[in-house]
């Protein structure tokens, strides 16, 4: 069996991924009303060069099955320094294979490393299955989120 590897993303390859946010808006995901392919590649590879964040890319038989966007975010008056992950999302053909997890323990990885006490994300109510995942790996806390679009 072969073995998933998690790697950086290199400051080249931001248009070689854009094309995985499409597993985020594959039912029960939607695409985001505004999404514009030109500028999601513009802040993807604004995420790939930054300091401040941490783009991982999940490769098997050296085929990309899975991506994630880790963020430095803010430091919490209530609980310290905390890291946002913005996206996690594993080709559909090779879910349930221990992708997520690794992309997940890495991003806790890169987290902890950067002072951050807590890592945290937000997760449509329909994905049903992406809850079931968080919940095997035990989160600390869960929560309601809630936004406006500006």
């Amino acid at each position: 069996m072969s073995t998933v590897e998690i790697r950086v993303a290199g400051s080249d390859e931001a248009d070689l991924l854009i094309d995985m946010y499409e597993w985020l808006f594959t039912p029960p995901g939607s695409r985001p009303p505004r999404w514009n392919v030109a500028h999601a590649m513009d802040r993807l590879q604004r995420a790939i060069t930054a300091e401040s964040a941490l783009v991982l890319i999940a490769e098997l038989d050296g085929q990309r099955v899975g991506l994630c966007t880790v963020y430095e975010d803010i430091e919490s008056v209530r609980f310290g320094r905390r890291a946002w992950l913005e996206d996690l999302v594993v080709d559909p053909a090779h879910r349930s294979r221990g992708v997520g997890k690794r992309l997940l323990d890495e991003a806790k990885r890169w987290a902890r490393t950067r002072g951050a006490a807590r890592l945290q994300l937000d997760s449509g109510i329909a994905r049903v299955e992406a809850h079931r995942f968080y919940e095997r790996e035990h989160p600390s806390w869960r929560s309601l989120s809630f936004g406006w679009d500006l």
